[in-house]
């Protein structure tokens, strides 16, 4: 019989003010923690609070733009949830209440971009599993997105200095009160590793960015969360153009900024919706990512590492299709050679039989039609990160690549997202990773070296051979798959001929042709 308890569970007195959570299955749970408040385009400040407050509901995620629409929910089973602008909250998963007890502490920032997603958004996001199966603190952060959390209003006044960057300050504010609070939930505030997927893999490598996190967190996972310019450009400028163009769209005069602060939020969205894509064909700064300027010192593929970052051991990687969500039209399992070089030669004409060589030598045992899966948009930008931080010489660096096959669409190949469940421990909740004899020994083999990582800076397992970290001269990737191995710059080649045969590669233009899934 499970065990339940909620009367006996103390009241916490946390520097916000008194907390009460609850006992289930072994773990105290607290959800919905407020750990700052602010208004519209402001900074985030101390929340404080009278009396008890019930830790016991998940708190309000912050507003989308656009209303999601579930699909591939197979693929990636979601959760939704009450929206507000007031989400500055985080959730906990602990085993013990003993501030003495000092268990590593893991932080997980969501994914969906700058603009959108929650950290409940998906059912994997779950921190139970991973607080009882790797002895740690597990904690998930909401904080403001969108325009909400990236769009500068400082040039119209002091009180909105660095409005661009008010989602990455709410991020540094969880950060803080995890560092000042922690302990009380059992965890070691000298010991804090921040993961995140997609976009939140982006908000763990632009936290590394900012001086106001430093000692707030001490090591890092990137997943398939590594931009540059093709993907991404970095927000730089200010908002002077977006911001005069939606008052005058909203009927506003110049010195009415202020009432930016309270019009309903659907209707600013619908407003910028409308103006931000004239500004933006003249080259215009209009938000939606975080802002370069003294506070955030840039995408480090752009700008650099800061000098504290290299102190900050980093795993980074990637999965074999990302964004090939759609299912194939063919079952490549009873395709013939003829059929399968029929297929490639739609993309590669020419070039076909060389290009299945190449690719069969970097992916044995991989059919030759996921050739036209291969990932043109993480791993790259991933490998150079990692040679980037590892030039630093001060931390290791751990590059990997998630290759499985899946039971779904004729054994598709890994795409944006399907990794999470490994790295959680949370396989159980997602029924296409129900792979016998594999999925639960993958989920081991990946969940124990991050538990690893988190602990030691060295994401080593027993179960998985020897994970070297990356230096300027060798690039060892470990593979996740149904049987890992470390390999040595076994991709080079593949890119190389993929860039010099195909057009750069443009995720938008994919994305408006494609059916994407919602994450």
């Amino acid at each position: 019989m499970e065990i339940f308890n909620y009367d006996d569970v103390p009241v916490l007195e946390t520097t916000g003010g008194k907390l009460k959570g609850y006992f289930y299955k072994g773990e105290y749970i607290f959800k919905g923690v407020p750990y700052a408040y602010a208004d519209r385009f402001r900074m985030p400040e101390k929340m404080t609070w009278e009396g008890v407050k019930d830790a016991t509901s998940y708190g309000f995620v912050c507003p989308l733009m656009a209303q999601d629409t579930p699909s591939a929910e197979l693929m990636v089973p979601h959760r939704y949830w009450p929206q507000d602008e007031h989400c500055q909250n985080l959730n906990i998963w602990t085993k013990t209440l003993d501030s003495d007890s000092k268990l590593p502490v893991i932080v997980w920032l969501h994914g969906g971009g700058y603009f959108a997603g929650s950290s409940i958004e998906q059912a994997a996001y779950d921190g139970y599993n991973m607080c009882m199966e790797g002895d740690v603190v597990a904690v998930s952060v909401n904080h403001r997105l969108n325009i909400l959390g990236y769009l500068d209003l400082s040039p119209f006044g002091e009180k909105y200095k660095n409005s661009g960057n008010a989602g990455h300050a709410d991020l540094v504010a969880a950060l803080q009160w995890i560092h000042d609070n922690i302990h009380l939930f059992g965890g070691d505030p000298d010991n804090v590793t921040i993961f995140g997927q997609s976009g939140g893999g982006m908000k763990a490598a632009d936290l590394m960015q900012i001086e106001a996190a430093d000692g707030l967190f001490h090591k890092a996972l990137i997943m398939s969360g590594v931009s540059n310019a093709s993907l991404m450009p970095s927000c730089t400028g200010n908002g002077r153009k977006i911001v005069e163009a939606l008052l005058k769209e909203l009927g506003l005069s110049g010195n009415e900024v202020e009432k930016l602060e309270t019009i309903p939020y659907y209707e600013l969205v619908n407003a910028y919706t409308k103006v931000s894509p004239a500004v933006a064909m003249r080259g215009g700064y209009i938000g939606g990512g975080p802002l370069v300027n003294e506070y955030y010192k840039g995408n480090p593929l752009d700008y650099g590492f800061r000098e504290h970052a290299f102190e900050i051991p980093l795993m980074v990687g990637s999965v074999f299709g990302e964004f090939s969500f759609a299912p194939a039209e063919y079952d490549k399992t009873q395709l013939t050679e003829e059929q399968i070089k029929a297929i490639v030669s739609a993309v590669y004409g020419e070039h076909t039989d060389e290009m299945i060589r190449v690719f069969k030598e970097t992916y044995p045992g991989k059919n030759a039609t996921d050739l036209l899966s291969v990932d043109r948009v993480m791993r790259q930008p991933s490998k150079e990160i990692a040679k980037l931080h590892a030039a630093g010489k001060k931390a290791g660096t751990y590059l990997y690549d998630f290759t499985l096959e899946f039971p779904i669409h004729h054994n598709k190949i890994a795409w944006h997202c399907s990794d999470i469940p490994f790295f959680f421990h949370n396989t159980e909740l997602v029924e296409v990773c129900q792979i016998p004899e594999v999925g639960e020994r993958l989920e081991s083999q990946m969940f124990g070296s991050f538990m690893t990582f988190a602990k030691s800076g060295r994401p080593q397992s027993d179960k998985l051979p020897v994970w070297e970290a990356v230096t300027e001269d060798k690039e060892p990737t470990m593979i996740f798959d149904r049987e890992c191995e470390l390999r040595y710059n076994f991709d080079d080649e593949l890119y190389k001929k993929i860039d010099s045969i195909l057009p750069p590669f443009n995720l938008m233009a994919m994305m408006s042709e494609d059916n994407t899934i919602q994450h």
